[in-house]
């Protein structure tokens, strides 16, 4: 348009301008061949008169063109328009979601590209809700599923056709992992929408099935193997799936089973993977606490039925208890001939109350291979043995042969036939060398899982057979009552005479038929006889307890005095009214007489034994006198008895100090006796021969205590002997000699983390030789350079050896060891009171076995 203006323009002002030059030209009187002549001879007036022509032309060529661009400005923005409204139509098509809508752009057009990527990713996130949603809704029918079922089987298929159902699938499995057999068993199969009843097994590791769950990662498969087990349908035969997934059920960070499908689709949904794979964890914790609730119950059932049986049990001992009191007590006083038979009733009876404050089973649970997995605590107390010490281990091997041989038996039959329980008896030896009687019953209990194993419940039937033998006993208390040599009297709470037997006519002087049915005012019995008994008669009604003592009965074949035990045992009824009282009396004149000489000869050995303590108190050195030559040292001494086996020797000469712990065989005087030729032996030797070392003095002493027991002559017999730890310390050089018999010696350097130990050579100070052609090996000698502050140790085997602690274990040299060590900043009297305690507190209530002597040394 602009140059279309500028053309009319040039048009008619370079016309104007021309006709102007025109009227010029023609007032100047010019001729035509003149005016010619001047434009040739002046360019300018030629281009002048050219210059409209050329310049309309020109206008007029731009003009066309400049229509042309405007036409085509025009088409491009009517295209742009378009594309805008196809562009508006697009996004309200997708704002109001509907994505289905195609858009044609050129890939020059921005924002039709972004409107079309824009569409891309609303589908794709619209899809991932889509299947979150479906995984959600999946989610809340398993869990619908797990919340409503207790019964792993029913919740296992109600399970299986949940997701069945729900993911397509033509097929589905739930296994179930036996961690004692480590078997995947199905438990559950679904297929072609009914319930199929077929048991598979897998190992871990074997098959699809134990190969995830090797993994515990879910394995899907599109190329279905050759051996894949398929479940007919009965319609479509045995066509295979085309798709298989497994995913493993882990819970509480174990494999408790695997999960299977099956599918007809060439490829399963990528949301119902993800479901399964969701879903299995869930499953899997709801497997672990489902099992673990049926086994609590299980486990609850039994108690409660347990306890409903010891009940019963307990009150069928106490009835018998009862019954057999007054029987055990006539048959413990009946007869002097009896004595072994009353006693072991007695025991029984104690045993008895014993069971029945502490009534209990033994549980004990084996798998199929006779193999302990559970002991219950109560055999502690029953068998002597701790739960730690069978499980993991052959059942059988804590009997002795006849009583394996039955329950292995019993066990063979238990796993052939899991339908009848079995029981036994067979007596049984604990460790302490006392015999039982048990009963054992046995029920196979394999297939439940709580248990899986066979289950023996053991209990102590031992009271129940001596009562048992007590009752055969009772029939014929009567007959032994009637030989008895005790005199035996029943007499009611008024004083009437029920029975008497033939024996308290020597008791009395008057026959049986002259006191029965009398009272004790009627019988002509002797008055202090008749004292005795109204006191008895008295105190019994008055407690209704036993009444024990010793008396004197006059004796009536003799002026001298009888010594009777005398016993009254009250007897009550069914309504526990008192009855009547037994009456037991036993001479015991002559056990009396007896004991009384025992207890003279026993006084008259310990004078003698009192006095050899004094002697040996006398011979060895005190520590107060040892710690005046080494201040910095401990002894740490107890004799077992008044006398001791074990002493310190101590001797200090010009240029040596000797020091030694001497253990000699035996204790009390035996012990005593040869430490007296020890400790005489070491004096002789060490003042005689002042350049041996400690090696070299124990080899003199060995054969002086040979010769002095003249255990070196050939037909010589004698082994007795000692142990000793000996030193020799230079205190000008700092020299330590050490020598042992059998026994170490513990050094410990100042500053030091660990403990040295010397041992001692492995013979003994005296005894004969084993081989006598053998040359014995002399005693080493150990030469060690000390310095200020190392501190020595040596001791006798009666610390080590002591019986204690919980198990009933030897004290042992590693715990001696420790205590140096771990305090090893002690002084030598801080050391002394610790082993002091630390002993005390490790034997408690055992004896002492042997006497113990320890001794230390700070330089």
């Amino acid at each position: 348009m602009r140059y279309a203006i500028y053309g009319v323009a040039f048009g008619f002002v370079f016309p104007l301008i021309a006709w102007t030059i025109d009227i010029i030209i023609e007032e100047i009187p010019l001729k035509g061949d003149e005016l010619w002549e001047m434009h040739i001879d002046n360019p300018v007036l030629f281009i002048v008169d050219l210059a409209p022509i050329v310049l309309a032309a020109l206008f007029h060529i731009l003009y066309k063109k400049s229509e042309k661009i405007e036409r085509r400005l025009q088409k491009i923005i009517t295209e742009r328009n378009k594309i805008i409204e196809q562009n508006s139509e697009f996004a309200k098509k997708i704002g109001e979601g509907d994505f289905s809508k195609e858009l044609q752009v050129a890939k020059n057009d921005i924002l039709g590209n972004s409107l079309i990527m824009m569409r891309k990713n609303l589908i794709a996130t619209n899809k991932r809700e889509s299947e979150q949603n479906w995984i959600t809704k999946g989610k809340e029918q398993i869990g619908d599923i797990l919340r409503y079922h207790n019964n792993l089987e029913e919740l296992a298929y109600a399970t299986l056709v949940s997701l069945v159902n729900y993911t397509n699938s033509v097929q589905g499995a739930f296994y179930i992992y036996d961690r004692d057999t480590k078997i995947l068993t199905n438990i559950a199969i679904y297929a072609y929408n009914r319930r199929k009843f077929i048991k598979q097994e897998f190992k871990i590791g074997q098959g699809l099935v134990g190969q995830a769950a090797y993994e515990k990662e879910i394995i899907y498969r599109k190329e279905i193997p050759s051996e894949y087990t398929t479940i007919s349908s009965g319609v479509m035969n045995d066509q295979k799936p085309k798709t298989i997934l497994l995913s493993p059920l882990i819970g509480d960070e174990k494999l408790q089973g695997v999960l299977e499908f099956a599918s007809f689709q060439e490829e399963i949904p990528d949301q119902s993977i993800r479901l399964v794979e969701e879903i299995s964890g869930i499953i899997a914790q709801t497997v672990f606490n489902l099992q673990v609730n049926t086994r609590t119950e299980n486990l609850l059932g039994e108690s409660r039925s347990m306890t409903k049986r010891l009940q019963k049990n307990e009150d069928e001992l106490r009835k018998n208890a009862e019954e057999m009191q007054s029987s055990q007590i006539e048959i413990e006083k009946a007869n002097k001939n009896l004595a072994s038979q009353i006693e072991e009733v007695e025991k029984s009876r104690k045993r008895l109350y014993s069971l029945l404050e502490n009534a209990s089973e033994v549980i004990s649970i084996y798998d199929e291979n006779g193999i302990v997995t559970y002991e219950s605590p109560s055999i502690k107390h029953i068998l002597g043995y701790n739960p730690e010490e069978l499980i993991g281990r052959s059942g059988f091997k804590k009997y002795d042969e006849a009583a394996n041989k039955k329950l292995k038996k019993a066990f063979y039959d238990l796993i052939e036939n899991s339908n009848r329980p079995i029981t036994l008896e067979y007596q049984y030896k604990k460790t302490t060398g006392e015999i039982l009687w048990l009963e054992t019953t046995g029920r196979n209990l394999l297939h439940n899982l709580a248990i899986n194993g066979i289950i023996f419940n053991t209990r102590d039937i031992t009271v129940r057979k001596v009562a048992e033998k007590a009752q055969r006993m009772s029939g014929q208390m009567e007959a032994l009552s009637e030989n008895s040599l005790d005199m035996i009297v029943r007499i009611n709470p008024d004083g009437q005479f029920f029975y008497v037997n033939p024996t308290a006519e020597k008791f009395t002087g008057v026959g049986k038929r002259n006191i029965v049915r009398k009272t004790l005012d009627q019988v002509e019995i002797h008055n202090d006889i008749i004292i005795v008994f109204r006191d008895a008669l008295t105190k019994v009604l008055q407690t209704h307890n036993k009444f024990d003592t010793e008396t004197i009965f006059p004796n009536i074949d003799s002026n001298e005095e009888r010594i009777v035990q005398f016993n009254a045992i009250p007897e009550f009824n069914e309504e526990n009214e008192l009855e009547t009282i037994l009456f037991i009396v036993h001479d015991i004149t002559e056990q009396k007489q007896i004991q009384l000489e025992i207890e003279e000869k026993n006084k008259s050995i310990t004078e003698s034994i009192n006095y050899a303590q004094r002697i040996q108190s006398a011979i060895v050195p005190s520590t107060k006198h040892i710690l005046q030559h080494i201040p910095k040292c401990f002894i740490f001494y107890k004799p077992r008895d008044i006398v001791s086996g074990d002493i310190p020797w101590f001797l200090e000469t010009e240029d040596f100090t000797y020091i030694a712990a001497v253990d000699c065989t035996g204790h009390g005087v035996p012990g005593a006796l040869l430490s007296f030729i020890g400790y005489f032996l070491l004096n002789n030797i060490v003042s005689t021969q002042k350049e041996f070392d400690a090696g070299n003095v124990l080899d003199a002493l060995h054969e002086g205590v040979r010769k002095t027991l003249k255990q070196d002559n050939p037909d010589a017999d004698a082994r007795d002997g000692m142990d000793i730890a000996l030193c020799k310390i230079d205190y000008k050089n700092n020299i330590l000699d050490y020598s042992g018999a059998h026994r170490p010696l513990y050094y410990l350097e100042k500053d030091a983390e660990e403990l040295k130990q010397y041992k001692g050579t492995s013979k003994a100070i005296g005894g004969r030789p084993t081989k006598r052609k053998k040359k014995e090996k002399d005693f080493q000698n150990h030469k060690i350079s000390y310095k200020q502050g190392d501190k020595i140790f040596f001791f006798s085997d009666g610390l080590p050896d002591q019986i204690g602690g919980e198990k009933g274990r030897k004290y042992k040299p590693s715990r001696i060891r420790e205590v140096i060590i771990d305090n090893r900043n002690f002084t030598m009297s801080q050391f002394e009171n610790y082993f002091d305690k630390d002993l005390s507190d490790w034997k408690e209530n055992y004896k002492q076995i042997d006497d113990i002597l320890m001794m230390g040394i700070e330089f």
